[in-house]
């Protein structure tokens, strides 16, 4: 019995499985999102399976993220009665029953199905494999797909399984003109591709006009057949005769005339109480080169993913890939267990929420490499690019690499450092002439050609302390100080900008740009004095005692400053804008001040907008600020990782679970939604979603339990318990049922 049987009755064992949305037909573990990730790998290799109120596996189209179909079918034959498992297709000429679903399941690498065909039961493990430690497979752009067997009423079946993709994998264009070719190697792969393509250029839609789609599969089998040819012909062959003739169609045209797909059929065999091994597939979107990158003197630079650097063909990167499988879903097992293990400290709706949340996050970057003038690849030089996903297209999104942080440091820090660092070298050519720091580099993904204007989204305040709070947490989680010694010029003239200009912010924009722009923005001001306070540290680190002692002298007296400025007259809560006391916020950013462990900010402050948030907050959260309902579901869950009562977290957190798991959404996980109804506004499928795994944990239970020591300072003396780690028995006479996690 394989792995992937074990994994998923592991799952149903150890979860509690319930409906989650009113008439859904099937078990939901952990719940029912608004759309299920399938193959979430890239920009490009992004294709969901959209929920709302419940769709299953055949019960509609996968898509890519930005909702156009990526035709992608799937029959099985058993004992001779035919049964469609995935995609919505219909087939003239031919009988068929869909298969029922019975569960979904989802984990931070995978998405399962179990649907029953007649007396067998059928497995369907999509398998987007989380390789934070392992560069070169995490720029892999491949997906898996396996799909096993079981007899459900003790008796032997014959069994045969069918799949396909179609054209609309490489564009959303169907007027578009395409090829195609198949090759019989090791690894069975047909290759679809645009006729006419251009390098570095979206077609509209977020699709990129360069690259193949490619499904493939190991050719092991005495029982596997292929295909290519007019949908509804090849489904309706397997439907009626079980096995597919082994031939291309060689009639290249657009992607809706008559519909080319590219098949695949095996012939399993008999099935019976022993799950079968699996049947693999892989689908892919590779380009080559991927990202052209801006370098010193306006010149451009072509970088291919890290992946090429291992193969010379894609052929062999896909067999590879392919045999890999057994070994990939191990390791996979072993990111999902320590993910569910590390979130559910915190909660059970925290470990789903974070579960979904981390292919989300690493399906918007690539991993890059530059070549030496030899054309090897320099594997010194590694550069990451993100896509800012649905909101812009720019690259390298300095306020959407910020909210993802979290997650980057808790997966592989090295990952957050490197996309960092095309920011800092292109900032490093002195071609940006702003003395804050940039927004991006680079308005159209995947062209990083930087702002050499200065017109780039002007958020001075906001990216300039961005970037000296993620240069610092990187140093402080990994100790290397490589990055903040090269680029310490940089980061010092952010500094000197944040001293002009963060006190009092000047009417701009903040991450939050959809709010539009503001005048002395309270919680904007805490960035940026977070930022002088970073680069004290920073000084600190690289040896320069008076630099440090200067900028913490200047951060002291402007958080005091601002602490007159930024409360309400009745003393309940932070403002908005200073002078504005009906006005109030999320103040997320005081979550860098514990990140970076810089205790610039009052306990008194961290206890009063816990306080005033469990008075403010609606049904689905607190909103953002005082001028609309909705909120950030990034900024809830930062705001969880600093207040000091468990009720006030919990509530906070669990908000941003009903959100993702009503049923009014049918896109990739927004990030942005109404607290009012819990429904999802323009964002979807955002990288920032990363912003919801704060860490680490250990802390945030930590800091609760400080806090309930200086609540009840008194009650302690008296049982003379005088610190938190010699009076655990005392502090859960306080706290009722709780763990001590945070040991």
């Amino acid at each position: 019995m394989l792995a992937a049987a074990s994994f998923v009755v592991s799952l149903i064992v150890s979860s509690v499985i319930v409906p989650t949305v009113r008439g859904l037909n099937w078990t939901a573990t952990p719940f029912n999102p608004p759309s299920v990730p399938l193959a979430v790998r890239t920009p490009y290799l992004s294709a969901w399976l959209n929920q709302g109120e419940g769709t299953a596996l055949n019960g509609d189209w996968a898509t890519f993220w930005n909702g156009q179909i990526v035709g992608w079918a799937g029959f099985v034959k058993v004992d001779g009665k035919a049964y469609s498992f995935l995609g919505n297709a219909g087939v003239p000429n031919a009988t068929f029953d869909k298969a029922v679903q019975k569960s979904s399941t989802f984990t931070s690498t995978q998405s399962v199905f179990v649907l029953n065909a007649g007396p067998v039961d059928v497995t369907v493990t999509f398998l987007s494999p989380v390789e934070p430690d392992d560069l070169p497979k995490q720029s892999f752009p491949f997906a898996y797909m396996a799909v096993s067997f079981y007899s459900i009423d003790g008796g032997s079946h014959s069994v045969q399984v069918y799949s396909d993709i179609s054209g609309e994998w490489v564009l959303g264009d169907l007027t578009r003109t395409i090829e195609w070719s198949t090759q019989i190697q090791d690894a069975l792969t047909h290759q679809v591709q645009l006729q006419n393509q251009t390098n570095f250029q979206e077609g509209g839609a977020d699709r990129i006009q360069q690259g193949s789609a490619y499904y493939s599969t190991l050719n092991q089998s005495s029982g596997l057949t292929y295909q290519t040819g007019p949908d509804v012909d090849l489904r309706a062959l397997f439907i009626n005769q079980g096995k597919l003739n082994n031939t291309q169609d060689s009639n290249f045209r657009a992607i809706s005339d008559n519909f080319p797909v590219f098949a695949y059929a095996h012939d399993v065999g008999t099935v019976n109480t022993f799950t079968t091994d699996p049947v693999v597939y892989s689908v892919g979107f590779v380009r080559d080169p991927a990202v052209e990158y801006i370098v010193a003197n306006g010149q451009f630079q072509d970088r291919s993913l890290y992946f090429w650097s291992q193969f010379t063909e894609v052929q062999d990167a896909i067999t590879s890939f392919l045999n890999d499988y057994k070994d990939a879903l191990s390791r996979a097992n072993e990111i999902d267990t320590k993910v569910e293990t590390d979130a559910s400290a915190v909660s059970e709706d925290y470990a789903g929420i974070v579960a979904l949340s981390v292919r989300q996050m690493l399906g918007s970057i690539e991993i890059t490499l530059s070549k030496k003038s030899d054309g090897s690849f320099n594997t010194d030089d590694v550069l990451v690019f993100m896509k800012e996903i649905s909101s812009s297209g720019n690259v390298n999104t300095v306020d959407v690499i910020y909210p993802a942080w979290p997650a980057l440091l808790y997966l592989n820090p090295t990952l957050g450092k490197d996309l960092l660092e095309p920011l800092f070298q292109y900032q490093a050519t002195g071609q940006y002439p702003n003395k804050y720091a940039a927004h991006d580099i680079g308005s159209s993904y995947p062209q990083a050609h930087g702002h050499n204007d200065g017109n780039d989204e002007p958020m001075p305040v906001e990216e300039s302390g961005n970037m000296l709070i993620m240069a610092l947490s990187y140093a402080q989680e990994t100790g290397d100080n490589s990055q903040i010694q090269k680029y310490e010029s940089l980061l010092d003239q952010w500094t000197q900008f944040l001293i002009t200009d963060s006190l009092i912010p000047a009417n701009q924009i903040s991450t939050d740009d959809f709010a539009g722009p503001l005048e002395n923005q309270t919680n904007l001001a805490i960035k940026g004095i977070i930022g002088i306070k970073a680069m004290a540290q920073i000084a600190s680190l690289l040896g320069d005692s008076s630099k440090s002692s200067n900028y913490s002298s200047v951060a002291s007296s402007y958080v005091s400053q601002w602490q007159d400025l930024a409360v309400s007259a009745d003393g309940r809560h932070l403002v908005l804008a200073y002078g504005d006391s009906s006005s109030w916020d999320l103040s997320y950013n005081l979550y860098a001040d514990k990140l970076l462990k810089l205790n610039l900010f009052s306990d008194s402050v961290y206890s009063m907008q816990t306080a005033w948030y469990k008075s403010v907050a609606n049904t689905f959260g607190v909103p953002l600020d005082t001028r609309h309902t909705y909120t950030k579901s990034d900024w809830e869950i930062w705001t969880a990782a600093f207040v000091d009562d468990r009720s006030v977290r919990d509530m906070l957190i669990g908000s941003v679970k009903k959100f993702a798991s009503n049923g009014t959404s049918k896109q990739p996980l927004g990030d942005w939604y109404e607290t009012t109804n819990g429904t999802a506004e323009g964002f979807k499928a955002r990288p920032v979603v990363g912003g919801h795994r704060t860490l680490p944990l250990q802390r945030l239970e930590l800091t609760l339990a400080v806090a309930i020591l200086r609540r009840h300072r008194a009650r302690l003396l008296r049982l003379r318990c005088y610190s938190s780690y010699s009076c655990l028995s005392s502090l859960l006479t306080l706290w009722p049922g709780r763990t001590c996690s945070f040991m």
